[in-house]
């Protein structure tokens, strides 16, 4: 019996060698039915369209029907009800050497757009929320809404804008930061220090926003050529919303630029503010620093001198980046200034010739790193006051209006871990008050973007 072992063993190995080839030409049979089915239902779905093609071809042709005027994306379109959004927070710390409650910019009026240099300690800044989405093939439009720390929503800017208008024109409607200008058009976020120049905060307010119309023109040149013209109701300093119907005020502005080869590009501009005031009243104090209501009726007229230059090693900006950046500002204000309006109510001539500039640098030294400096200098001039010209006031009754050069100045660092966040250092030497005297500003601030991320300003 154990000599049939290892026969039987010899046996089982030999049928199952002759049984594999079997297997194997079982298998290549179900792979080849396989693939012919699938070549018939090829063959199938190719004939099904090559007999639509031709029923299309063989089918009378169709009148063409006369090209409809575009219109909006239908409401069932995924994006028709889907603007893009972007939210800015924004936030502080402060240390000064001085009460930030008494600061008061010397010789020119209080206007209750400046920012000064803000608040002591943590306080949380504007947060701007941006909707903007474009509303058939004609407009787009915007809305801007500065949310501030005190829990009051503002509407910085709400206006719609034109994408259809021939010989390239372009024009915008409702609440906008008017053009004028390098700076003025441009939102907080964006700024290259934590607050504006001198001259801004004194002349109009911080940032001047026009409810109106503007109208752009850039010509079709090589070189960057842009003209514009604006008016609106003037609400806003230093003009005055007046009594009637109508419009109050202009502004026209004129742009250049253009490349410096491959590494650098350039643009300056130039522009005229025409406003009228109407009874625009401010805050003052009388010779016994009793306080007083004074206002000023008449015409307010600004000349803006703007300039930019950028360069960066072969126009790349990402690693080393530097931009120069320049404004002149003179104001002249004609008409006449009430004084003591809830009692005296005395009423003479008035002129005035301010003026005001400031030039700054930002130099991105390595990616996602930057330094500032800026130079800030007003100069108030001596107004002509007819009260006290006339000897019926002195001119110790108009402390506001006494004489005054503010300057400051300003040096700053930022971090920018990316596009979307930044982390500033900023200190500032602020010799802006009335009484002359120093105060040492430090401001660490925050920025963070979430959402749609637009593209800046030059």
């Amino acid at each position: 019996m154990p000599g049939y072992k290892p026969l039987a063993a010899l046996m089982a190995v030999a049928c199952a060698v002759l049984a594999q080839p079997a297997r194997a030409e079982d298998d290549a049979a179900a792979l080849r039915a396989e693939l012919d089915s699938l070549k018939s239902d090829y063959d199938a779905r190719v004939a099904a369209l090559e007999a639509r093609i031709a029923a299309l071809e063989s089918a009378p042709a169709v009148a063409p029907v006369a090209e409809a005027a575009p219109t909006a994306p239908a409401a069932s379109s995924a994006s028709a009800f889907n603007p893009a959004i972007s939210l800015v927070l924004a936030g502080s710390y402060g240390d000064t050497s001085r009460d930030p409650e008494d600061w008061r910019m010397a010789g020119f009026l209080p206007n209750g757009g400046e920012i000064g240099p803000g608040e002591r300690s943590f306080s949380l800044g504007e947060s701007e929320m941006t909707l903007a989405a474009s509303v058939d093939p004609y407009f787009t439009a915007q809305l801007t809404a500065a949310i501030t720390g005190e829990d009051e929503i503002e509407v910085e800017e709400a206006f719609f804008r034109t994408l259809a208008l021939p010989a390239g024109l372009t024009a915008k409607g409702g609440r906008f930061f008017s053009g004028f200008g390098y700076l003025n058009e441009v939102h907080a976020h964006a700024w290259d220090f934590a607050d504006q120049p001198l001259v801004y905060q004194a002349l109009f307010g911080n940032q001047r926003s026009q409810d109106g119309v503007q109208l752009k023109w850039l010509a079709p040149t090589d070189l960057f050529v842009e003209l514009g013209a604006e008016t609106g109701n003037g609400d806003a300093f230093p003009g005055t919303r007046e009594q009637g119907n109508g419009l109050n005020g202009t502004t026209l502005f004129a742009h250049v630029g253009g490349d410096l080869g491959a590494t650098a590009s350039w643009r300056v501009g130039g522009s005229w503010i025409d406003l009228d005031a109407e009874g625009r009243e401010y805050e003052d104090a009388d010779i016994a620093g009793n306080p007083v209501l004074n206002a000023f009726t008449g015409s307010s007229r600004t000349w803006v001198a703007d300039a930019v230059l950028k360069w960066a090693p072969d126009g790349n900006s990402a690693r080393r980046f530097l931009k120069l950046q320049g404004e002149y500002m003179e104001r002249r204000e004609t008409g006449e200034l009430a004084f003591d309006l809830e009692n005296a109510a005395l009423t003479d001539s008035y002129r005035s010739t301010q003026s005001g500039w400031y030039l700054q640098g930002v130099y991105q030294f390595t990616p996602r790193w930057r330094a500032g400096l800026r130079y800030d200098a007003l100069d108030s001039g001596n107004p002509a006051i007819g009260l006290v010209t006339s000897g019926s006031l002195a001119a110790a009754d108009f402390p506001a209006l006494l004489a005054g050069d503010p300057s400051r100045t300003t040096v700053m660092v930022d971090w920018n871990p990316s596009e979307f966040s930044r982390w500033r250092l900023q200190y500032a030497w602020d010799e802006a008050r009335d009484d002359g005297d120093t105060d040492r500003q430090l401001v660490l601030q925050y920025l963070f973007g979430i959402g749609a991320h637009g593209t800046h300003k030059y």
